[in-house]
């Protein structure tokens, strides 16, 4: 049993297999701004809720703090450069990247495997991270390609 250091914890933590999403928003006059994450979940069906977590240490932070909405962005395989461009720091415009404007005046990204477009249902504190939780106002579902796989610190495939 390893004891609960940060490196170990999160090598374990990297042992869950995770889908890789974008999330996007808009925040008045201000370019619209995307993040990588991999932690995207379902919540409830009724009301259609999903959540996604954010570091409270991102660049980030202050636009997802003050938005209405967001748009989670379900990545596939072959979006692999993209998912890199928007996990760095520094770098959060969605400049070249197909978007269009989504119901909740976020973008999603017209390639995704598929888009949830939310309103802000709830940001919670937790440890280092919010919890971000959207109620679904619309969905998107543009693409069957294979999903991009996030796992033990790297991208991989499915096997078939």
């Amino acid at each position: 049993m390893n004891t609960l250091d940060s490196r170990s914890f999160r090598n374990a933590l990297g042992e869950f297999a995770t889908g890789v999403a974008i999330v996007t928003t808009q925040v008045g006059d201000d370019d619209p701004i995307g993040i990588t994450v991999n932690s995207f979940s379902s919540v409830s069906l009724d009301p259609p809720l999903v959540l996604w977590c954010l570091d409270k240490g991102s660049d980030r932070l202050e636009a997802f703090q003050t938005c209405a909405g967001f748009t989670i962005n379900v990545l596939a395989a072959t979006q692999q450069d993209l998912s890199n461009r928007l996990s760095r720091s520094g770098q959060p415009y969605l400049e070249g990247i197909p978007v269009t404007e989504g119901v909740n005046g976020c973008p999603y990204l017209s390639q995704s495997l598929a888009a949830f477009e939310c309103e802000v249902y709830a940001r919670h504190d937790a440890g280092d991270h919010i919890i971000m939780v959207g109620q679904v106002k619309a969905f998107q579902q543009p693409s069957a390609e294979t999903p991009l796989i996030y796992h033990r610190g790297g991208y991989c495939e499915l096997a078939s």
